[in-house]
């Protein structure tokens, strides 16, 4: 393992070595080479990628004792002697990631005590889950601020083999599961963690972490945050986003938050503003129904509106005619709805009617004795379906 070119010099960018066998893998071709700086994935960091020749390395995978490229094109072209571009903006995100996490895990761990449990390098964010059921703001900008504080020293990061034997000199942050080839990332009197991953040469070079933020995980927290040039797209994502809003609110940046603040106060004070109004006209409305209502019955129907507006209608007819009935059936698109309600001294039950009514819609429906509900298929016209109810409802 200490052989491998990625381990020997992590800043290795391009090599070359031989080819060992090439061999095919379901539908996936594959190579393998005498040495490689290509990391394959484990430990949290994911695969590198880049390209053996002309050949596209597409995933990289340990099995067993050999690492083996996976890779697009024609792998029977290549033979004897090749060369391994790595694809180098990838790989450093990942060490910067990959080393900001242990930087961070440490803050954690020094400052409050917080065991990190498990890590995850996703293509946007990274997240740590950490053994603890709340973590205050306070507590975040603290880990934040001593992380970068370490970033900014510039500490040398250097990593060891040793064997099981010699790892107790080390003050270990959690302990090693492996028994041999046990490589330990040291930042000097701050972390030392035994870890398979690649990491810059210096603390500097991880450039910056930046928290995003937070999520309960059953009994943990789960921590979201950037590293390194990560942190500079999430700041340029932030400031088109932000400079975005600010033009379409004709504000300065700085006043954008507070501008749509106001203008959500004011969306909820027009919102309500028009409630009151459509309320005022259905009360109009339900007046004029009433008017027209014949025998205790008012019916009506609506091209296009909505089951719930017919049920406030409804309700406010009732209120207004106690000892009546209101009948409203909707058009609306591909099916037909109604309601039914009865004045407070009516008897009949509204049950009775949608009863009998569901089964000429192929519909479903409920409600009370006072009040039902329901739609189906247009089977029969509106005017027909309210023809149906109005007899049910003057028997």
């Amino acid at each position: 393992m200490r052989e491998l070119l990625y381990y020997q010099d992590v800043m290795m960018q391009q090599f070359t070595a031989q080819i060992v066998r090439t061999s095919k893998e379901e539908t996936r071709s594959y190579v393998v080479l005498s040495n490689t700086a290509f990391y394959p994935t484990g430990g949290g960091q994911p695969h590198d990628t880049g390209m053996i020749n002309d050949c596209r390395v597409v995933d990289v995978e340990k099995v067993d004792d050999e690492i083996r490229h996976y890779v697009e094109g024609n792998v029977d072209a290549l033979e004897g002697e090749v060369t391994g571009r790595i694809d180098w903006e990838r790989r450093f995100d990942h060490m910067q990631q990959h080393c900001g996490q242990h930087i961070l895990t440490a803050a954690f761990v020094e400052l409050f005590d917080f065991p990190t449990v498990s890590f995850h390098l996703g293509t946007e964010l990274v997240t740590i889950d950490i053994a603890a059921g709340q973590v205050s703001d306070e507590q975040l900008a603290q880990a934040e601020k001593r992380a970068n504080e370490i970033i900014l020293e510039n500490r040398p990061i250097e990593t060891k083999w040793l064997s099981r034997e010699e790892l107790s000199s080390y003050p270990l942050r959690k302990d090693v599961a492996v028994e041999e080839d046990i490589r330990l990332v040291i930042i000097p009197e701050y972390d030392y963690n035994g870890c398979g991953g690649t990491h810059p040469t210096s603390t500097g070079q991880v450039s910056a972490i930046k928290i995003m933020g937070t999520e309960k995980m059953k009994s943990n927290t789960r921590i979201s945050f950037v590293c390194g040039n990560r942190v500079l797209h999430q700041l340029a994502m932030r400031k088109a986003v932000l400079s975005d809003i600010a033009r379409q609110l004709s504000v300065p940046e700085h006043s954008a938050a507070e501008a749509l603040r106001k203008m959500f106060i004011d969306t909820k004070d027009t919102e309500k503003a028009l409630e009151d109004a459509q309320n005022k006209l259905l009360e109009y409305e339900a007046r004029e129904l009433v008017e027209k209502s014949e025998n205790g019955i008012v019916g009506a129907t609506f091209e296009n509106r909505t089951v719930q507006a017919l049920q406030k209608l409804g309700r406010i007819v009732v209120s207004q005619m106690e000892d009546g009935v209101c009948l409203l059936v909707a058009n609306n698109e591909d099916k037909l709805q109604f309601i039914a309600a009865r004045g407070s001294r009516v008897e009949k039950s509204m049950k009775l009617i949608s009863g009998a009514i569901l089964p000429l819609i192929n519909g479903k429906g409920g409600g009370s004795d006072a009040f039902v509900q329901g739609g189906g298929e247009k089977c029969v016209s509106a005017v027909e379906l309210l023809g149906e109810m109005e007899k049910l409802a003057a028997k």
